[in-house]
């Protein structure tokens, strides 16, 4: 019976997994699959045409993708953002085949890094290495940014997302685009990120990709992108007609255009001002933070010597807890006052107790007691009240009755 009941059960599991299958087998074409209309529309609204030039930005940290459109004026514009589905490795560019670490850089891609028949659904070869790591001997390859969720150094989109991501691309390329650069970024490199990350390893790098990350930011145009002396350059021109800039070889005269470089002067004072104030704090929040921690392992520190010190009396009394003394109420003198460690011991039974030295005259005139019993002092007439002295030979007078007080007889 319980083959027939699995059976039973197999339509319902097997219709399970295929609504977990890729959503978009339905998709006939999906290298030539229109952008959806209502980013047709967006485009419009903001006057960018579907063939115009892109741009694409990514960030590790945020773990966002963002496509930029240019507009009519020539500035681009952001048109779609999307979540990075899984991206590997860490902060800080890719070295080495196998080390599973996603770039960082300025890479250009063109139409045939486009791989309409990927393992992936749909996926663009993002071209490492590049000049720049090819000068520092890195290696790697198939570095990609594709469909089905699934990274081993590359940025992994759902299927959804490269569609349209692809669709973008190709849609540009058909416009007449040569390339379409790729910054793949560790972050949005604000004054407060960079002062977070300012003890990492990789801080000179960043600062390097932070000048072509500003010129995008100051002036909303894809940077232009060379290297030389095995460092990114950003829109230097060659002061030499048909100079060349060489990975490897020494920089050729070259300027940035005077209102960029008047632009980014003032818009780099700013941010050094921003990065001070972030650091300053990032230090105070630090020194807090190290003084806690100080102040937990010093109180750890006292509760472990206090644990070893009741350790060492339990071991010194046979395991067992001294026990403590049991005051009787019925002893001499005060049994709370036998608790100071300045109290006296007390005198010995029939002893004469030395006085105070603040007592009064008229104590120390007091006579001794006669004698004891059982070393319970006999009870003596107070010094300090006059002794009445009864008449000799007379008898002693009756007491009145109280209710005679007032009566003359």
């Amino acid at each position: 019976m319980k083959p027939i009941r699995t059976l039973r059960f197999l339509p319902i599991l097997l219709l399970g997994l295929t609504g977990c299958q890729d959503a978009l087998d339905s998709v006939s074409n999906k290298v030539e699959h229109p952008l959806p209309a209502k980013l047709v529309n967006k485009m419009k609204a903001n006057d960018m045409s579907t063939r115009s030039p892109i741009m694409m930005r990514i960030f590790k940290e945020e773990g966002v993708l963002e496509v930029w459109k240019q507009k009519g004026n020539g500035r681009f514009d952001i048109i779609a953002s999307y979540e990075i589905c899984k991206w590997s490795g860490k902060l800080g560019p890719k070295f080495k085949e196998g080390d599973r670490q996603a770039p960082e850089g300025y890479y250009r891609i063109y139409p045939y890094q486009m791989n309409p028949n990927s393992s992936y659904y749909l996926s663009f070869n993002m071209g490492y290495p590049n000049s720049y790591d090819r000068s520092y001997g890195r290696t790697g390859s198939n570095l990609m940014v594709h469909g089905a969720c699934s990274s081993a150094g590359c940025y992994s989109m759902t299927d959804e997302q490269v569609l349209e991501i692809y669709g973008f691309a190709r849609d540009a390329f058909k416009g007449g685009q040569e390339f379409f650069l790729v910054e793949a970024l560790p972050f949005r490199m604000t004054a407060e990120n960079m002062a977070r990350h300012r003890d990492s390893e990789h801080f000179e790098f960043w600062k390097m990709l932070k000048v072509g990350y500003d010129h995008f930011e100051l002036t909303k145009r894809p940077p232009k992108v060379d290297v030389c002396e095995r460092k990114y350059v950003f829109n230097q021109f060659p002061q030499i007609e048909n100079a060349s800039f060489q990975a490897t070889a020494t920089c050729p005269p070259a300027s940035v255009p005077s209102t960029l470089e008047s632009a980014y002067y003032a818009y780099q004072k700013n941010w050094n001002q921003d990065f001070v104030k972030a650091v300053a704090k990032y230090d105070r929040e630090e020194a807090s933070q190290i003084a806690a921690n100080e102040a937990r392992a010093e109180a750890e520190a006292r509760r472990a010597e206090r644990e070893a010190e009741k350790a060492a009396r339990l071991a010194a009394n046979g395991g067992q807890s001294p026990a403590a003394p049991v005051l009787s109420l019925f002893s001499t003198g005060n049994p709370l006052k036998a608790l100071s460690p300045n109290s006296a011991p007390p005198a010995p039974a029939g002893a004469i107790a030395a006085p105070d030295a603040t007592e009064t005259t008229a104590v120390q005139a007091a006579p001794a007691p006669a004698s004891t019993s059982a070393g319970v002092p006999v009870p003596m007439p107070n010094p300090a009240v006059e002794p009445q002295v009864a008449n000799a030979g007379s008898a002693p007078q009756a007491s009145k009755p109280f209710w005679k007080i007032w009566s003359s007889n």
